[in-house]
């Protein structure tokens, strides 16, 4: 393991119950292969859907991003910055997410030009592609909190 839940939350700003990335393990310049574990004991299954619990397609899409974002902002120095979505592309689910799996994202950088960047990312379970697309993001500075 390269990164953990507190290396992770180093580098990109989302905190449980909305990180969806539990370890990094391969990042280079240009790709990053990250990890979630489904369990079921997560708080979106309790209503989609009661008796079939199958993991919402925009939060696999959020984990790819959020794993995607980890390469951005560490590989190009804006850790601690925030990565919002610009578009989405090409964006397709090609199976369901249940518990008690672990899902795998992978993530290439296509470009980056100053703050703005995109990747390809795909999420996998059990070496099956479940979703995959192409992602935009703007990167803005970190806003101090209100006093």
């Amino acid at each position: 393991m390269i990164m953990d839940r507190e290396g992770i939350q180093k580098v990109i700003p989302h905190r449980p119950p909305f990180l969806f990335v539990d370890r990094i393990t391969e990042i280079s310049d240009t790709r990053i292969v990250g990890e979630k574990d489904v369990t079921g004991d997560e708080w979106f299954f309790a209503g989609h859907f009661p008796g079939t619990p199958v993991m919402p397609g925009v939060l696999i899409v959020e984990a790819i991003a959020q794993t995607g974002a980890c390469l951005a902002l560490n590989a190009h120095g804006f850790a601690g910055q925030i990565p919002y979505f610009a578009a989405l592309d090409k964006v397709r689910f090609r199976r369901p997410v249940t518990p008690g799996t672990r899902l795998v994202m992978e993530c290439t950088v296509k470009w980056m030009r100053g703050h703005v960047g995109r990747v390809e990312g795909r999420a996998m379970v059990d070496g099956e592609v479940v979703a995959e697309g192409e992602f935009t993001f703007a990167i803005a500075s970190a806003r101090a909190e209100a006093k």
